[in-house]
């Protein structure tokens, strides 16, 4: 059989129609059946484009010109948006960010985990999709003898320096980056350089919480001390009253992890506060916390309507991370058990449940899929267990012992569509059977989409 050409050349130019998109937010385009992905290219338009790689299966095109231009494509209101790459959708109207999240989420169900006939509900968006993340963390460099900060261009480690704002972080965490680089700046204390291992200042974090207004500046450094921290934290106190803590995190390693091991409280508490509903929750540095708290209350609302408590049930919940989903259940439950492999996290949560007086909760350390069956082993009998993975999704093991414990009800709270499809897979052949699925919007601007996932045990 004669090996089949592939129609296009690195370097050449069409014109390509668009028909779909994938996950990413790529347009897609066809050549005999040939599949094009081209950043910024929507369905329903038509470019020219360059061909920039070519493989076996498919190329990757750059968008030279639009010939026909979708009626859900907008001007994005971010300058430096075609050079960041924090955010991939902007270019695209709301309501078709909303849509193809929802698609993306059916998409793993059919392809990835062969899961048919499942209510995938519309996407639950944000009314205002814009100046949302409560946290934001920019690195620093050098510039013509000064400091600048700003995110890095694209699959690079150079700063975009043209950059002022971050329009999806909130604008008190934005004038705080910018006050500490000023601060900074004028006393001369030098930007980290990654190619040399030298210099000082690394990275500027801040977070604040959305409900209180407290806001935490971390300040991260290669070395042990940080120059003129008497004259940055009297000019950060005064000016700005709603910092409530500052932090020295010391990162002495060559590394892309922001945050090292040591920190130092310069002034203030070592918490800031926020809350999340009716419950408060203490957020140090380093504390796992959602960074979208607007839908985060609407994503553990739709937790604790899929988990049905009626006051009287024992409920797990792994990957308990601070407490945050454990605390919302632990209104409703009788008991809730959370079990978390960071001791720092499970520090935090035991201190959650104290600040929240909630004492029908408690908090183990270690690996679920090794508690779980030690739990069983002493007569623990859950009606309801959720589950609230990393990226990758749940450990194999960990899916074995939820059904080996049979509760009536699993709720999975997933930020990847296809571990969420290949998990549910697993589950319904354990028993299960996918309910319904109830995307939300966490991260507007982007492409990554979280989804809440009720399932009942079947009925032999």
């Amino acid at each position: 059989m004669e090996k089949q050409q592939v129609p296009v050349k690195k370097n050449e130019e069409i014109t390509l129609h668009f028909e779909d998109i994938t996950h990413e937010g790529n347009g897609v385009g066809k050549i005999n059946g040939y599949p094009l992905f081209v950043p910024y290219a929507l369905p329903d338009e038509t470019a020219k484009v360059k061909v920039i790689k070519v493989k076996k299966n498919f190329a990757i095109g750059k968008l030279i010109e639009l010939e026909k231009t979708s009626s859900e494509r907008v001007e994005p209101p971010c300058n430096v948006y075609f050079q960041c790459g924090g955010c991939q959708l902007q270019h695209m109207s709301y309501t078709m960010q909303v849509d193809m999240k929802r698609n993306q989420v059916n998409n793993s169900l059919k392809k990835v985990g062969h899961i048919q006939d499942v209510i995938v509900h519309p996407t639950i968006g944000m009314v205002d999709p814009w100046r949302y993340r409560n946290k934001v963390q920019i690195p620093v460099a050098e510039k013509n003898g000064g400091l600048i900060t700003g995110f890095y261009r694209k699959k690079s480690h150079e700063i975009i320096d043209e950059m002022d704002r971050c329009i999806i972080t909130s604008e008190v965490n934005d004038r705080m980056v910018e006050a500490v680089r000023s601060i900074a700046d004028r006393h001369g204390i030098s930007a980290y350089d990654e190619k040399s291992h030298r210099g000082i200042l690394r990275h500027i974090m801040v977070r604040t919480g959305e409900a209180t207004n407290e806001t935490m500046i971390v300040i991260v450094t290669r070395t042990a001390e940080l120059p003129h921290k008497k004259e940055l934290i009297k000019e950060l106190h005064e000016t700005y009253p709603h910092v409530k803590s500052i932090i020295h995190n010391i990162n002495k390693e060559r590394t892309n992890v922001i945050l090292g091991k040591e920190s130092k409280l310069l002034w203030g508490e070592a918490y800031i506060y926020d809350k999340i509903g009716d419950i408060k929750f203490a957020i140090s540095g380093k504390s796992f916390y959602q960074v979208n708290p607007t839908q985060t209350k609407k994503l553990y609302d739709k937790a604790l309507e899929y988990a049905n408590l009626t006051g009287g049930e024992t409920v797990i919940d792994a990957y308990c991370g601070i407490g945050t989903i454990s605390l919302f259940l632990a209104q409703k439950a009788k008991k809730v058990y959370g079990v978390e492999i960071v001791p720092e996290a499970i520090e935090d949560a035991k201190n959650n449940a104290k600040l929240n007086q909630m004492d029908n909760v408690e908090f183990v350390v270690g690996q679920a899929e090794k508690i779980m069956p030690w739990w069983t082993a002493q007569g623990l009998k859950p009606d309801v267990i959720v589950v609230d993975p990393p990226r990758k999704g749940c450990e194999e093991a960990l899916l074995e012992a939820m059904t080996t414990m049979q509760p009536k009800r699993i709720v999975y709270v997933s930020c990847n569509p296809s571990t969420l499809a290949r998990d549910l897979r697993i589950l319904e052949d354990g028993g299960y059977q996918t309910k319904q699925i109830q995307p939300v919007d966490m991260f507007p601007q982007t492409m990554h989409v979280e989804a809440v996932a009720l399932l009942e045990l079947k009925l032999l």
